[in-house]
């Protein structure tokens, strides 16, 4: 297990270029989660990635339930088994960054141990992307190119599979 990253609340002003006024303000709203040792405090860099996940109303965040199947790690989020690595237990947050997510029309055979097919519940397209929303049981963002949709013909209704790495999933208490 790699050693947590701790900041006191300078640092952490440092690193996010604000006072560190602020950043005691931010703690005392409970904006942001800090440990108190003693009489210091202490902001976790899982504690920092938290609140951004929260605050920019990161996609593909959900909460679960940890759960292990024949030495298989899994979080529960309401039915759907999200395979993870980690060594948190009980209920976590969970999120998958959309530009994560492939999508195809078949079952691949690769590393990648997250494999859910889903219905195509909206899209949402530029010039340039396109936002795949999937219903794998829970809402599953997926970002891809314009071009990806146009190649494979996406429409809604459409029922295509969801894969991710187990390593893309990022769980957090």
């Amino acid at each position: 297990m790699t050693e947590e990253i701790l900041y006191t609340p300078e640092e952490l002003a440092a690193k996010l270029k604000l006072s560190k006024y602020t950043i005691y303000e931010m703690i005392k709203r409970g904006d942001i989660q800090a440990h108190h040792i003693g009489r210091s405090i202490r902001i976790s860099q899982t504690q920092l990635e938290l609140y951004f996940m929260l605050t920019k109303k990161a996609e593909n965040v959900y909460q679960g339930e940890i759960i292990k199947e024949n030495d298989i790690k899994y979080a529960l989020i309401n039915g759907v088994k999200i395979n993870v690595s980690t060594d948190l237990e009980g209920t976590v947050k969970v999120s998958v960054r959309p530009e994560d997510v492939i999508l195809s029309t078949g079952i691949l055979n690769c590393s990648a141990r997250n494999m859910h097919k889903g219905k195509v519940a909206d899209i949402i397209y530029d010039n340039n992307s396109a936002k795949i929303l999937l219903d794998i049981g829970i809402p599953l963002l997926a970002l891809i190119t314009r071009q990806s949709m146009i190649e494979m013909d996406i429409k809604k209704d459409d029922y295509l599979y969801a894969i991710f790495k187990t390593m893309s999933v990022k769980v957090l208490k």
